[in-house]
């Protein structure tokens, strides 16, 4: 392992020594909360582009946000960005009545004993470092997908969701989306026969112009942002056609440097792929072998890094197969319709977030699922939508339909399609031991060293 804090800390976990490190008795849990009709506390963490009614406010869209006060109040938000912030205030103010807390440093959040939930909505390489925190210090966790930016970030968060108890959810909320969770079931039925091959087309990622040095805006604590990847320069240009109208390397565009990131790999990668190791069953293990067989950056690499700093630098173009120890294919391509292929040797069927086709489905009309099929798929909970089940599940505490678990070996597929991308040649992955074999720079890529004084705080 490549990560201090990492490194340290799966050591003494795995000596049996998790209460040394934790230094905590029994977690207080948020279960019952003070009375029956109380509601959590909410804090949320990282004030997006859906916190932003100046982009979104026609539509009245801002992600998952606006489902949370269904169900408890948020009473706390963070941003290192102050704009941002204040956006978000005023945002909660028109569904709460009164402002919440706003703090630019989240451990006032984590700190704050009297907090429940924690929504993580930062970018993906501060994931790990406050979901972590969060749970040891007796939050339960709603995170944005992709959960990590590294393989080894997941183990550990597994791990520390498993010995506090927290309740996890990751915001792949596909795994609630009723036309995906019929697709699975009737794999689970056998209408498909055995899988075969399944294929999901994530699309390809943007490029950008050389993008010079700027000074920081005056309200974004570019440090801070930076966080616990190393040290960078901040780069903006306007002109972009895209919902920000700028490239640069954070908001909204940090997704397209492997620094911050996984592009496209992992940002349709997190839920496609998460449908597909779903349907395939392989929640519990992983690929044997990744073979990139076809990859475009906009940038050389070399040894497994960008030599151009001043560019977008993911893959924009990608067929990647990931094989499975059965023999079950698994292809990841920006080129194929945006969903998930899955084909045995019955039949086929296609399904994204806007359809279920294929004659299977159509056989349906005459042959239907047995009952209760669907919720069994949906872990014999009510069928409901994503936030809805991951309030459900704080206060049962049974893990939600997106549990950090089934997500971390998803999402390692999603990983080792980029780590297999960026070194151009193929991996042979022990899924039992999550390990590369006999490569050490491919290994060295599964973690990533953080700046020191932003390492989890344990």
């Amino acid at each position: 392992m490549t990560n201090s804090m990492t490194r340290r800390t799966a050591l003494q976990i795995s000596s049996g020594a998790v209460g040394s490190v934790l230094c905590l008795g029994p977690i207080p849990r948020a279960i019952g909360f003070q009375s029956p009709n109380s509601r959590p506390r909410i804090a949320v963490i990282g004030c997006g582009i859906r916190w932003d009614k100046r982009v979104f406010v026609a539509d009245g869209r801002y992600g998952v946000g606006k489902e949370f006060p269904k169900f408890g109040d948020i009473v706390a938000v963070c941003d290192v960005d102050k704009n941002r912030l204040e956006l978000a205030r005023e945002i909660v103010k028109g569904w709460h009545g009164k402002s919440p807390l706003g703090a630019g440093d989240y451990r006032k959040i984590i700190d704050d004993p009297k907090i429940d939930v924690v929504h993580i909505s930062t970018p993906d390489h501060w994931h790990a470092k406050i979901a972590i925190e969060a749970m040891l210090a007796g939050k339960d966790v709603y995170c944005e997908k992709p959960m990590t930016l590294t393989i080894e970030e997941g183990r550990l968060i597994c791990d520390i969701c498993k010995k506090t108890g927290a309740v996890f959810q990751v915001g792949t909320q596909q795994r609630s989306g009723p036309q995906f969770i019929k697709a699975i079931a009737m794999i689970r039925d056998g209408r498909l026969g055995d899988l075969r091959k399944v294929e999901c087309g994530i699309g390809g990622a943007p490029t950008s112009p050389e993008l010079p040095v700027s000074k920081p805006p005056l309200h974004l604590d570019w440090d801070s942002w930076l966080g616990p990847a190393q040290i960078s320069e901040y780069h903006f240009k306007t002109g972009a056609s895209n919902i920000i109208k700028s490239w640069s390397r954070n908001h909204y565009e940090f997704r397209w440097w492997y620094e911050y990131s996984g592009g496209k790999l992992t940002d349709w990668g997190a839920h496609h792929v998460d449908i597909a190791t779903w349907g395939m069953n392989k929640t519990e293990t992983g690929p044997i072998r990744i073979d990139p067989i076809m990859v475009e950056h906009p940038v050389k690499f070399q040894d497994g890094h960008p030599t151009v700093h001043n560019r977008y630098n993911t893959a924009t173009k990608f067929n990647i197969k990931a094989t499975y120890q059965d023999g079950v294919e698994l292809s990841i391509r920006h080129d194929a319709d945006n969903g998930v292929l899955f084909e045995g040797t019955q039949g086929r069927i296609f399904v994204n977030r806007g359809k279920l086709v294929g004659k299977p489905v159509e056989d349906l009309n005459s042959n239907p699922l047995p009952d209760g099929a669907l919720e069994k798929t949906y872990k014999n909970r009510e069928l409901t939508n994503h936030v809805k089940n991951f309030f459900d599940s704080v206060v049962s505490r049974k893990d939600p339909i997106s549990d950090p678990y089934s997500h971390h070996r998803a999402l390692s597929t999603c990983h080792l399609a980029g780590i297999a991308a960026r070194i151009g040649r193929t991996i042979r992955w022990d899924p039992s031991t999550e390990s590369v074999i006999s490569d050490p720079l491919a290994q060295s890529l599964v973690g990533r060293e953080n700046r020191r004084r932003f390492d989890i705080e344990m």
